[in-house]
């Protein structure tokens, strides 16, 4: 099983002009990985269309591919939407670095019922360009959306192109259990972000919160067996969400889950408590409290990938 690694992981560093996606393939390869997740969604300080990837010149893309291959790493792409012109795009560039897989994901922060509805006729239209290429279309269970909603999208489009990206931890903004949610998606799977979360109390309401790759809450022993035994993957990709927040995005027993309290849902105390730092903080820090997070997201990524190198020795060795 090899095992990759999602720009996210460094969000901070892409944000304040301390990592490019050169230095990012450097350092997965430093690592000890296999794999690069380039993330081009849009964010602070980063390309309008192109996020961590920085551009889609064709002179840029080819030195990422042969950065890329010089380290004898596979790719993929993280974007989201369903738009079939969007898409196309996304996948003429993907093909152009030698980006085999393409995560995507219906809802944009919010619940969306018609965004999940209108996802099907959107992707039919992009699956012979998937064909012609051989690339691979992965929806994800991206906090707002259960696994039986990503699950009906995958059956609906029918193409062996098409199938899941499995999010470990986002199952939980939609009340539903990691574990449950793993194996649930496990047959579809494509690709993953394979991460750890806690619950955090701030103010009057309940979080998700991401932590470094076992020091949280999700049994990510069972996830990673269930992923190896269940799932066609040749590789799991690593998405450290640390320094990180998100809410509930859906109404409690969405997914089966009711109440926080227990397993991958007992409430811990807050992360950076200690130095001050509150949650809304967290993701985009102010100057002062910048190089704190910064170091605390370095530190987490390095954790983060001795832990899952661990299992892919427990599990595929």
């Amino acid at each position: 099983m090899k095992i990759g690694l999602e720009t996210e992981s460094y969000h901070l560093l892409f944000q304040n002009g301390r990592m490019d996606i050169f230095d990012f393939i450097r350092k997965t390869a430093e690592l000890g990985l296999d794999c690069v997740m380039i993330n081009i969604i849009p964010d602070k300080n980063l390309d309008p269309d192109w996020g961590t990837l920085g551009s889609a010149d064709p002179e840029h893309l080819e030195k990422v591919k042969k950065e890329i291959q010089k380290y004898g790493l596979c790719a993929e792409i993280d974007t989201k939407g369903t738009d079939p012109k969007h898409l196309t795009k996304v996948i003429e560039v993907a093909h152009k670095i030698g980006a085999d897989v393409i995560r995507t994901y219906c809802c944009f922060g919010v619940y969306e019922p018609e965004r999940l509805e209108r996802a099907p006729e959107d992707i039919k239209q992009i699956v012979p360009l998937l064909k012609k290429y051989r690339i691979k279309l992965a929806v994800e269970n991206h906090e707002e959306e259960t696994t039986d909603e990503v699950i009906k999208i995958i059956k609906e489009v029918d193409s062996i192109w098409v199938g899941a990206h499995c999010d470990i931890g986002n199952a939980m903004m939609a009340w539903e259990d990691p574990v449950e949610a793993v194996r649930k998606l496990a047959h579809y799977t494509f690709t993953t972000h394979f991460k750890d979360h806690i619950i955090i109390r701030d103010g009057d309401e309940y979080k998700v919160c991401g932590v470094p790759a076992g020091e949280g809450n999700i049994d990510l022993d069972e996830c990673f067996k269930i992923l190896v035994e269940e799932s066609p993957l040749t590789r799991i990709n690593i998405e450290m969400c640390n320094p990180y927040v998100a809410p509930f995005k859906r109404k409690p027993g969405t997914g089966g889950v009711y109440e926080v309290g227990e397993g991958a849902f007992k409430v811990e105390p807050q992360p950076y408590e200690k130095y001050g730092i509150q949650p809304k903080d967290y993701y985009y820090p102010p100057e002062e409290l910048l190089e704190i997070l910064i170091e605390e997201q370095v530190k987490g990524v390095e954790r983060t990938v001795q832990y899952v190198l661990g299992l892919r020795d427990k599990y595929c060795r």
